[in-house]
C-alpha cells in the first residue's frame, strides 16, 4: 500500500487534536457561580498551555480550530499568539453535555470543599464512562451516539477543507475519545482518559491514527 501511514499527506489532512489544559481551579482561584461547565484554565492549566505553545512553536499549521468553551480557547491562545493564527470556533467541538454526576455544594463558602467536589466529579465521570464505554450511563446526558456523530461530522468537515495541510483543533477528552474511536473502528465512545494538553495526530482521508496520547 502506498504511504499507509500518510507520511506524505498530500492526499489527506493531518489533524492534531489537543485536549485543553487543567480546568479544575484550586480553592484560591475558584469563583463560586453554581455553574461549572465552562470553567477557565487553572493555574496549572495555564502553565500547560504555555508549555504546549513552546513545544509546537516550530510546527507549521495551516489553520487552528477550537471548541467555544473557555478552557479550550485559553489553551489555544499561547500557541495562536506565537503562530499568528486566529482560532476558528466550531460549536460542535464542545464537550458532551452531561447530566448530574454528583451534587455540588450549593453555597460556595467552603472553597476547599467546592474544589474537592469538582475534582471528585471529574473522577466519577471518567470512572462511569470508562466502565460502560459510553456516556449513556450518566442519566440525562446528551445521547452518546449523537455526541459521537456530531464530533465526527465536525472534525471530518475540518479535514475535508485542508487536504494536503496540517491543522490543529483544541477540544475535550470526550471529543478526543469519540473521534479516535471512530477512526479505529471501536464500538466504545470512551475508552481512555486523555491527559490535559495531550495531542492526537490523525490523518483523515484514510482512517489513520498516530502518536496516540502523545504529550
Amino acid at each position: 500500500m502506498e504511504d499507509p501511514f500518510l507520511l506524505q499527506h498530500k492526499h489527506a489532512a493531518e489533524l492534531f487534536i489537543v485536549r485543553h489544559g487543567d480546568a479544575i481551579p484550586g480553592a484560591d482561584e475558584i469563583i463560586p457561580s453554581g455553574i461549572y461547565d465552562d470553567l477557565p484554565l487553572s493555574r496549572i492549566g495555564r502553565e500547560q498551555a504555555k508549555a504546549l505553545a513552546e513545544r509546537l512553536s516550530d510546527t507549521h499549521f495551516d489553520a487552528m480550530y477550537s471548541s467555544p468553551l473557555r478552557r479550550c480557547l485559553e489553551t489555544a491562545a499561547p500557541l495562536a499568539g506565537r503562530l499568528d493564527l486566529t482560532p476558528v470556533i466550531v460549536p460542535d467541538l464542545k464537550e458532551i453535555r452531561l447530566g448530574e454526576v454528583r451534587p455540588l455544594p450549593a453555597g460556595g463558602e467552603d472553597l476547599d470543599a467546592l474544589t474537592k467536589a469538582l475534582q471528585d466529579r471529574q473522577i466519577d465521570i471518567v470512572r462511569i464512562a470508562g466502565t460502560s464505554g459510553n456516556w449513556d450511563a450518566i442519566e440525562n446526558s446528551e445521547p452518546s451516539k449523537a455526541f459521537r456523530k456530531r464530533v465526527v461530522r465536525a472534525l471530518d468537515e475540518i479535514a475535508s477543507h485542508h487536504i494536503g495541510e496540517r491543522v490543529i483543533a483544541f477540544a475535550h477528552g470526550g471529543v478526543v475519545n469519540a473521534y479516535v474511536a471512530e477512526v479505529l473502528g471501536l464500538e466504545k465512545d470512551f475508552f481512555f482518559p486523555a491527559a490535559n494538553t495531550s495531542k492526537k495526530d490523525m490523518g483523515r482521508h484514510r482512517n489513520v491514527a498516530s502518536c496516540l496520547g502523545d504529550r
